[in-house]
């Protein structure tokens, strides 16, 4: 299936799901493991009608989804295909179907809980790199490039955050290269930012904002925090 648009997701309507790096991401409160699994069960079959399944972990108070096709198409314009991890109408079509069960069962969303982390590397050469990345962090060169046209580290069973690796020159002076990237639902990013500010760091950069703000602590060690503004829509 091809890759949606972030308005696309948006014009969805998705209100108990937020699209956060990849995929569309989804909390749902619960009063016990046993409600919990209930609503896993319900979730599973609807999974199976439909041939795809989000992934899921459950916490106490909360069950976490998320949704992701591994097989999406990307059309870069030259004629190519790429298989990349992003959002397809599958997902779109279980995210509906898990809305619906989750409002059978009482339980209630709570969107703007849900978050992702992801490593960022700024480097020339990432291709020399990156086998050493994906050797360390997930112990198989399969991840590097794993659902990504990049060198991207994505580890295929969830376990680390990814690492991606941003641009930087040969002769850039010394500096933090790594980072990490924060996503946030678009709701929450004002507070998110305000709580750093008054924990004592500050914004570096903040000229691709509401997207990317880039914050750093006492010590210049930084962090972006990031919003899919494109998906940001169906709030």
């Amino acid at each position: 299936m091809d890759m949606l648009t972030g308005e696309t997701i948006a014009a969805a309507g998705l209100a108990d799901w937020r699209k956060l790096a990849q995929g569309l991401h989804a909390r749902y409160r619960i009063e016990d493991f046993a409600v919990g699994a209930q609503f896993l069960v319900a979730v599973a079959a609807a999974g199976d009608e439909i041939g795809h399944h989000p992934r899921a972990a459950m916490g106490t108070g909360h069950v976490d989804l998320v949704l992701v096709s591994d097989d999406a198409i990307f059309r870069p314009g030259d004629g190519s295909e790429l298989v990349v991890q992003w959002v397809t109408q599958q997902d779109l079509d279980l995210a509906a179907r898990i809305t619906g069960i989750a409002a059978e069962q009482g339980l209630q969303a709570d969107p703007a809980a849900v978050s992702q982390i992801e490593l960022g590397l700024d480097t020339a050469r990432s291709a020399r790199i990156a086998p050493v990345w994906a050797a360390l962090l997930t112990g198989t060169p399969e991840s590097q490039g794993h659902g990504s046209p990049s060198d991207e580290i994505r580890d295929p069973t969830g376990r680390v955050p990814n690492l991606w690796f941003g641009d930087a020159e040969e002769d850039d002076a010394p500096q933090p290269r790594f980072h990490l990237e924060v996503y946030v639902a678009a709701e929450v990013r004002e507070q998110r930012i305000a709580a750093v500010l008054a924990a004592g760091g500050s914004i570096v950069d903040d000229s691709e904002a509401p997207g990317l703000t880039v914050i750093a602590d006492q010590e210049g060690n930084r962090g972006v925090i990031c919003v899919d503004t494109s998906a940001a829509g169906k709030a």
